[in-house]
């Protein structure tokens, strides 16, 4: 048995080697001589998912400047920015973020659905991130931008930390991963049960009015998420050189594409925290 495959079982039993998209393509048995998986049909449809992600975008655009009804709710997001909808956005955007889980879910457990639900996936988050950028944001939607060049800027280093051989993804690695994730689990499952307890919950309300907390916790999280990258550079590797099926091109790229928009998210949701507590 070849060095590769052993080490590729090894993976294969490891929890939290790679995001739940790409861990199943861990147990993957199937093997292509004639039409195997290939780095540049990855990148392919990934640059089509992200495509798709830019879609899902104009489509909220196009409902928000559709929309001419009156305000029915006006929500707090932080202390400064508020967004008001109109009854007919607040179901369309509740529709979208439930069939993007939906479609999340599908991809990972039923990965003959990825080319469709990964789309579906890619439209859905697209529009929840314009919803975030031009709806939320309204009059700072340059946090947007901001936020790609610095997620371009932590995928290129991650990257090259990767291929460089700085960081691997050996035992390692993956047991500071899951300590972190453990820990971030933990504080969120501890914070949720102390609010539920009434001598508890004024110190967990406390918690979480304290910035510097927030502002922690949110950076603990895109560094989880970025680590996350080279779990799934390893498992796309695995992916191309264990030669599975060109069909499994399509969850390689769903896998990198959700991490991806992750660290987006978490970049956005720290400049908005930055931004606002600057106004304030």
């Amino acid at each position: 048995m070849s060095t590769l495959t052993r080490e590729s079982k090894q993976r294969t039993h490891t929890l939290f080697q790679a995001n739940p998209v790409l861990r199943r393509l861990s147990k993957i048995t199937e093997r292509s001589e004639t039409n195997a998986a290939t780095y540049a049909g990855i990148a392919t449809k990934t640059s089509f998912f992200l495509l798709i992600t830019l879609v899902g975008m104009i489509a909220q655009l196009l409902v928000m400047a559709s929309m001419g009804e009156p305000v029915w709710q006006t929500v707090t997001v932080y202390e400064k920015f508020t967004v008001s909808l109109s009854r007919n956005e607040a179901v369309i955007f509740a529709a979208v973020l439930v069939a993007g889980f939906v479609c999340e879910l599908l991809g990972i457990f039923i990965r003959k659905t990825v080319p469709v639900t990964g789309t579906l996936y890619a439209a859905s988050q697209g529009y929840v991130i314009s919803f975030l950028v031009f709806k939320v944001l309204k009059g700072y939607e340059y946090l947007g931008l901001e936020a790609l060049l610095l997620t371009v800027a932590v995928v290129a280093v991650m990257s090259w930390l990767y291929s460089s051989g700085i960081i691997r993804a050996d035992k390692k690695f993956r047991t500071v991963l899951l300590s972190l994730v453990i820990g971030s689990v933990g504080v969120g499952l501890l914070s949720f049960l102390g609010s539920l307890i009434p001598a508890t919950r004024p110190f967990v309300q406390a918690m979480m009015q304290n910035r510097a907390l927030t502002v922690s916790l949110d950076v603990l999280g895109l560094v989880i998420a970025s680590l996350f990258l080279i779990s799934d550079f390893s498992m796309i590797d695995d992916c191309v050189r264990q030669r599975y099926p060109k069909q499994y091109e399509w969850s390689a790229a769903f896998g990198l594409v959700f991490t991806v928009i992750w660290i987006y998210l978490k970049i956005l949701d720290l400049l908005m925290q930055f931004t606002d507590n600057k106004k304030n």
